[in-house]
């Protein structure tokens, strides 16, 4: 029996997910517990596996699809079997099956029919047809149906054609031909590029006929977008903000308008600090091959801080203060589309070693797009460091329902008083947020303060 690829329910409050891309392609083999898609929902990007084996087969969406939770998007077939024309009863998808009815009950949709087209195609080939503008019965296949070398080859060809020869774009909403100009010289929709690269070159007003590929067939990559162009808007130019950016845009803004924040700023003497990592470097690093930062001594400086002012560990939960059992200290850390708060578990109680491997594999999957909801689950504290930006200091807004943030600016040689005399020490500046309906200045104080004598003297942890 066929059995239902449905859009996953990742989050207790996801409506709906994003289909980034397809692992498997229609009509190819897969097998239980096997990776065949990838999703991304308001907070994470996240393979998903398989749940039965048998064929991929009545693929319903594309990539880049935003599709409700509980929704049918394909089938997992046996061999010679039919793709089913509704879907399976999803009863046993357990809450995605919930999310799917509640969907229903909102607003009904019509349903979504079987692709058919002449000749068979893969859903990436189907995909990069759809992004030029090309109508898939134009391309040649050179196997039992359409794939991505087809349609790259079928641009390219157009390419060097253009502009006499050059044919004309599909336009999908109407299901004919587009009308285009006779005097197109470069037509930038038979230009093989990247997604991400085509939006940047757009949102930015480039050309990206003008920008030479290094891609596949001369594909246009990210990297090949001029540097100087990435991450700068042209002037009134609009761009619309991607998912992680717009949630993360909402949450700051419902932080700073219903949280009361007050800050502490203090400035400690890093000396001490700096000796602990030169120290720790060399044996890390043959223990585990990973070099610790002034960010990892710094968890574990506030995990065991944490422990004696349970208060700042808390959270704010419908009107009551909730103590947590765990103490686990999320990164703030920024990634192409937005801001991450990946966690570190139990930072009280795991070594330097365990905090810098957690920390490393963390941030690599936080910037490829690769955190899993667990990631960034249950965080009790936040440490935002822009000290590596030579950012003196700043002030965080607090990560809800969080107690506080620190933020840490970078360590800069000054001049102090030292024994009555000036003198120049390794200095940092460091800046509490709090949130005053969980902890007062009074507590707050005295959990910074008790911070500021570890990070100036590490050896206290030890008594």
């Amino acid at each position: 029996m066929a059995t239902s690829v449905i859009m996953p329910a990742l989050e207790m409050t996801q409506e709906s997910g994003r289909l980034v891309s397809w692992l498997k392609s229609e009509g190819e083999t897969v097998t239980k517990g096997e990776p065949i898609m990838e999703i991304e929902t308001d907070k994470v990007t996240i393979e998903i596996e398989a749940s039965a084996s048998g064929i991929l087969g009545g693929v319903l969406v594309k990539e880049n699809d935003v599709v409700p939770v509980g929704q049918t998007i394909a089938w997992i077939l046996a061999p010679g079997e039919k793709v089913p024309t509704s879907s399976p009863s999803d009863s046993q998808s357990g809450r995605a099956s919930t999310v799917a009815a509640r969907g229903e009950s909102k607003s009904k949709t019509t349903e979504v029919p079987s692709r058919t087209i002449a000749l068979e195609a893969s859903p990436l080939a189907r995909n990069i047809a759809d992004e030029h503008g090309i109508d898939l019965a134009l391309v040649k296949s050179s196997g039992k149906r359409i794939e991505k070398a087809d349609v790259l080859a079928y641009i390219n060809a157009a390419r060097q054609t253009a502009p006499q020869t050059a044919p004309q774009p599909f336009d999908q909403t109407q299901g004919k031909p587009a009308s285009v100009s006779t005097n197109i010289s470069s037509p930038t929709h038979l230009i093989p590029a990247s997604p991400k690269a085509r939006r940047f070159a757009s949102e930015r007003g480039i050309d990206i006929s003008t920008i030479k590929g290094s891609g596949p067939n001369g594909a246009v990559l990210v990297a090949d977008v001029p540097l100087e162009a990435v991450g700068v808007g042209s002037a009134g130019s609009l761009e619309t903000p991607s998912t992680v950016w717009r949630v993360m845009a909402e949450r700051m803004t419902a932080s700073w308008t219903t949280v009361p924040h007050f800050y502490l700023i203090r400035e400690v003497d890093a000396s001490r600090l700096i000796e602990w990592r030169t120290r720790m470097v060399p044996v890390a690093e043959k223990q585990s091959g990973i070099k610790p930062t002034y960010t990892d001594l710094l968890v574990k400086l506030i995990g065991f801080t944490l422990r004696g002012h349970p208060r700042v560990n808390a959270a704010w939960a419908n009107g009551s203060i909730q103590y947590n059992k765990d103490i686990n200290v999320g990164l703030a850390a920024a990634v192409d589309d937005g801001l991450m708060v990946p966690v570190i578990r139990h930072a009280d109680r795991s070594s330097i070693i365990e905090i810098a491997a957690q920390r490393k594999d963390l941030i690599e999957r936080a910037q490829n797009r690769k955190l899993r909801p667990v990631d960034i689950s249950d965080g009790t504290f936040t440490l935002s460091n822009l000290g590596m930006y030579n950012v003196d200091t700043f002030n965080a807004i607090v990560n809800t329902p969080q107690a506080a943030i620190l933020a840490v600016g970078r360590i800069a040689e000054r001049v102090v008083p030292v024994n009555g005399q000036p003198g120049i020490r390794s200095m940092m500046t460091v800046s509490l947020s709090c949130d005053h309906r969980i902890v007062d200045g009074a507590r707050a104080a005295q959990f910074l303060n008790d911070l500021a004598n570890l990070i100036e003297e590490p050896l206290g942890m030890l008594s």
